[in-house]
């Protein structure tokens, strides 16, 4: 009787495991029959079958076509079948895909992020004006911030208008602007104070802070 047990270390390679080993008899079944026809009919009734085992994907888009595929790829693409999607070729589902780049708008100041190019570029389009000024001085506070986090130490207005004038192609211009950013030590008391007010909320506890809106800035 011990003879008789089958253990799965023995027993044929399943290729998609997921669909258990009768799926994958009844695959070979269907391969080993001599005519097209009763090929096509078992092909349609185990691809019935297969659905019925993942009823959660049947609204999925091309959800057909999917269990095709893996029909063919259980067949190890030797199931001579009629489908309705065309089956596909060993070779195209080996070949390797192409390696996607890494958008890099503006690789010279990586720490201000791709965001900033593209509020860069907004503003740009922006008619002149009281909306478009507050824009800009927003974006440069933003700009400041990302500066501090890199490097913690303090930075000068004059470098974030630099960087603002490069990064726009000279249609930003603030080196004469008679206004000052955000204070240096108040954007990285903000980035602090936020992390620190998180933490506050996980364990409950809640302080009000009277001074918030005494010191806000126009930007």
């Amino acid at each position: 009787m011990i003879d008789d047990i089958e253990y799965n270390t023995e027993r044929e390679h399943l290729i998609i495991p997921e669909y258990g080993r009768h799926i994958q008899k009844m695959i070979n079944h269907a391969k080993a029959q001599d005519t097209k026809e009763e090929r096509n009919k078992l092909a349609k009734s185990i691809i019935a079958v297969m659905g019925n085992m993942q009823p959660h994907l049947r609204d999925v888009p091309d959800f057909q076509h999917k269990l095709w595929d893996q029909l063919f790829i259980m067949s190890n693409f030797e199931l001579d079948a009629d489908s309705p999607y065309g089956a596909p070729s060993k070779e195209e589902l080996s070949e390797r895909p192409q390696p996607l780049k890494y958008p890099q708008n503006f690789p010279k100041y990586r720490f201000y992020g791709n965001n900033i190019k593209t509020m860069i570029d907004v503003a740009k389009t922006w008619e002149e004006g009281e909306m478009k000024e507050a824009l800009t001085y927003t974006i440069a506070n933003h700009m400041k911030k990302c500066f501090l986090n890199w490097n913690k130490d303090t930075v000068e207005d004059k470098v974030i208008f630099d960087h603002l004038f490069e990064l726009s192609n000279g249609e930003i211009n603030l080196k004469n602007s008679e206004e000052d950013l955000t204070d240096s030590s108040r954007l990285m008391k903000a980035s602090s104070g936020k992390k620190y007010s998180n933490n506050n909320n996980k364990k409950g506890g809640h302080k009000k802070n009277n001074n918030q809106n005494r010191n806000r800035k126009r930007y």
